[in-house]
């Protein structure tokens, strides 16, 4: 471990969290895990919280609401990685504020873990979402805080259970809907793996001040490529049935909350094709799997095959 920046992970029990709190400690860091007491005893939360301790990952009992304990808890470390949900995306600003007062992180990698949001075209009300992220990249680039931000882009788990059909839990086996014309190109990335490259990222001055996008070539599909790639796996062609962008755009006009935003994202990521309509340039970021070829990352195909 020696030479290893010591971790600290903010919403380490959350969805993308505890992999990245897993890959933390198997890749030798002495690992931190910020967790609320109450936490502990919760039936779910509990059983993650033993898992990390089983991996040897330390406790720091605080909260992102309470300032002390977040410098308490930052005092230990050298990086500080936030995997916060959502709804405290704003409030990642107490996270910066610790990190000023305690003085001694080497690095800040805030709570980003979707598309770049600095190159995408999202419609309300994932605009302001997006926004709220880009709003926390500038707060952190204007304290001079050192960064790594990480564009990995679509969950797998999000996506392939039920390839973006509504209500869905499981690929679809005799009709799919596809928004736009199906040909944008999206990169649909293992959640482990996520957590892989996330740390891989700590000590790498390659990613010092950079966006580390999670890109690798095996993942990245269209929605008509993976609609094929799953009518080759399962030996059957689907019925479909394409949304055009107008009407998909009244869709996420007239639905309600939450509904709406993931509708938005949908349309970023599926007709715009936010994900890949760029190229990475050496001024702003790097790509995981050129970085880290050694990382052999689950693919596409892997992931749908599970599916049969």
């Amino acid at each position: 471990m020696a030479g290893k920046s010591k971790v600290l992970i903010i919403g380490g029990t959350g969805y993308i969290g505890k992999f990245i709190v897993e890959a933390s400690a198997k890749e030798g860091h002495t690992t931190f895990a910020l967790v609320r007491e109450s936490s502990v005893s919760d039936p779910v939360k509990g059983k993650l919280i033993d898992n990390f301790k089983n991996l040897g990952v330390q406790l720091s009992y605080g909260d992102l609401y309470d300032h002390e304990s977040l410098v308490k808890a930052m005092k230990q470390v050298d990086v500080v990685i936030s995997t916060v949900g959502p709804m405290q995306l704003k409030d990642q600003v107490r996270i910066i504020a610790a990190i000023k007062e305690a003085g001694n992180v080497k690095r800040f990698f805030p709570s980003e873990f979707g598309a770049d949001v600095d190159r995408a075209h999202a419609v309300e009300p994932a605009k302001t979402a997006f926004a709220t992220k880009a709003r926390i990249r500038r707060a952190i680039e204007a304290e001079g805080i050192p960064y790594t931000y990480v564009s990995c882009n679509s969950f797998v788990g999000y996506f392939l259970p039920g390839f973006a059909q509504l209500g869905a839990t499981a690929p679809p086996h005799d009709k799919v809907v596809i928004p736009g014309d199906g040909y944008p190109k999206a990169v649909f990335n293992y959640e482990g793996d996520i957590g892989t490259y996330t740390i891989k990222a700590v000590d790498d001055p390659r990613t010092l001040n950079k966006i580390l996008y999670i890109r690798p070539p095996k993942n990245s599909y269209s929605f008509n490529e993976i609609v094929a790639l799953w009518e080759k796996l399962i030996g059957n062609t689907l019925e479909k049935t394409y949304v055009p962008e107008d009407q998909l755009l009244k869709q996420i006009q007239e639905a309600p909350m939450p509904k709406n935003v993931g509708l938005a994202i949908r349309h970023a990521v599926f007709v715009k094709g936010d994900q890949t309509n760029f190229e990475i340039e050496p001024s702003f970021g790097v790509e995981a799997s050129e970085l880290y070829p050694d990382v052999k990352y689950t693919t596409v195909e892997e992931c749908l095959s599970r599916f049969v």
